[in-house]
């Protein structure tokens, strides 16, 4: 009889106890790590060992090890860099993707994780009224969704110029303008640089960073040909949505690609509230967003949709003698990302989507938005709190003054560990930025939330 079940239960079983102790400890932890990377770096073997070690052992040094270094990410006082937390069952899903450990590449070889995923993928278009014919790729994160994205609008555009992209490179090939606002995330940028389309021109946008459709319209006729537009479902710091209908109409006038990256913000789209600040979005060619932020489940899995599928596989598809591929209309899954081996991300999507249904994911979204607004309201009730932007959806962005008071609060609220808030600069002056996103937060944490910044402000009394 296999010994197989026996090597794996005794450090499985230790991880589900270091597993199960560590989310119990989260509600009531310091939500900043204990040490830094050089101090737990220094409680670490300098060398590897000679001989081996036992299973069950190296699990029960690996927490002991890592505890002190741990962030309390899944903390409903947590709101740094728009980090959500993970679900129950996304997490439980996740375990089982590790144990089952598929490549989910190809339909072929491993059904289930292709058949599950396509499923998610169903839900998650319903869900956010993209067109249902659309193709999903599950991603390592937003950086890689967008680059899905923009790669699919550079296919597109240099077949639609009569270009072999695949044979001749972009050496001498038509040039694809690139236009963005100019609040848009760097992770386009990253996206554009990866795919050889460097700069894209920068088109200017409203104090709250939505980009102007007038302004695009003039940059645009200001350099013709082939051209891709980036929009933005979700401002870094405001949380603001690009006028989607005004925008994707100048960009269809001129035969570009619109990508839209919704990091965080395409979520808004599920919510019958908030579905209206992201009008037309549906027209767009591409989208980009993340699993891992608002629909909280485990790192990594971003989600790149590609409304023409052909761009999308011309781009990412290889043929080989030893690739068994199908003929099947979905597709393969490595033809819709970057990567041609992979973990079977989707599955904790769909089971996040199955515990929450249509019902549970609109609550949850309009929940972290109100959570949001409650944080923006409390602070402003405290002497000297500026709330800077519009709270839209889950951004909240604050002065205290002065850039050096400002920054002098947000240090003492790190160093303090009961909430983390992110610095930031946003349009001139430094910020506290705020990102709730997640599901575990609730009134009590908001209201913790709102005195700890009120301790640090009463500690740091303005000059």
């Amino acid at each position: 009889m296999s010994a197989l079940p026996e090597a794996y239960g005794a450090a499985l079983e230790r991880a589900m106890v270091h597993a199960t102790n560590w989310l119990a400890s989260v509600p009531t932890r310091s939500v900043r790590p204990q040490s830094d990377a050089d101090q737990v770096a220094a409680s670490i073997l300098p060398r590897l060992p000679d001989e081996p070690a036992d299973a069950a052992a190296v699990v029960d040094e690996l927490a002991a090890l890592a505890e002190p270094g741990l962030m309390a990410i899944q903390s409903g006082r947590f709101y740094g860099w728009v980090m959500g937390g993970t679900l129950p069952a996304a997490m439980a899903a996740d375990w089982l993707v590790s144990a089952w450990d598929q490549n989910a590449g190809l339909r072929f070889a491993t059904p289930a994780a292709a058949a599950i995923e396509e499923s998610a993928a169903d839900w998650l278009l319903d869900l956010l009224h993209l067109p249902a014919t659309s193709d999903v790729g599950f991603t390592t994160g937003a950086t890689t969704a967008n680059f899905v994205g923009l790669a699919a609008g550079r296919q597109h555009l240099m077949d639609e110029a009569g270009w072999d992209l695949e044979g001749l490179g972009l050496s001498g090939a038509p040039r694809i303008t690139v236009f963005a606002g100019r609040e848009r995330h760097a992770a386009v940028d990253l996206a554009l640089r990866y795919l050889g389309l460097g700069t894209c021109v920068p088109v200017d946008a409203d104090r709250e960073g939505r980009i102007l459709p007038d302004a695009l319209d003039d940059a645009m006729g200001e350099q013709p040909g082939p051209a891709i537009v980036c929009l933005q479902a979700g401002n870094l710091h405001s949380g603001a949505f690009d006028p989607m209908a005004d925008s994707i109409g100048v960009a269809r006038d001129r035969g570009a690609w619109v990508h839209v990256d919704g990091a965080f913000g395409l979520w808004a789209a599920a919510s019958p509230k908030l579905r209206e600040r992201l009008a037309g979005v549906e027209l767009a060619d591409s989208w980009a967003t993340d699993a891992h932020k608002t629909l909280n489940v485990p790192y990594d899995c971003g989600l790149a949709i590609v409304a023409r599928p052909e761009a999308m596989r011309r781009a990412f598809s290889v043929h080989t003698s030893y690739l068994i591929a199908t003929d099947a209309g979905p597709g393969d899954p490595f033809e819709k990302v970057p990567e041609m081996s992979r973990r079977a991300r989707g599955i904790p999507v769909w089971a996040a989507l199955r515990q929450l249904g249509r019902n549970g994911v609109i609550d949850m979204v309009e929940r972290l938005a109100e959570n949001a607004r409650a944080l923006a309201d409390g602070l402003s009730s405290i002497p000297g709190v500026e709330v800077l932007n519009d709270v839209v959806f889950t951004q909240v962005s604050v002065s205290f003054g002065s850039d050096e008071r400002t920054r002098r609060i947000t240090q003492r609220l790190m160093a303090e560990g009961a909430v983390w808030m992110s610095g930031s600069s946003w349009q001139g002056r430094n910020i506290l930025r705020i990102s709730v996103s997640n599901w575990s937060t609730d009134d009590a944490d908001v209201a913790a939330s709102v005195e700890a910044v009120r301790r640090a402000v009463e500690q740091e009394p303005e000059a």
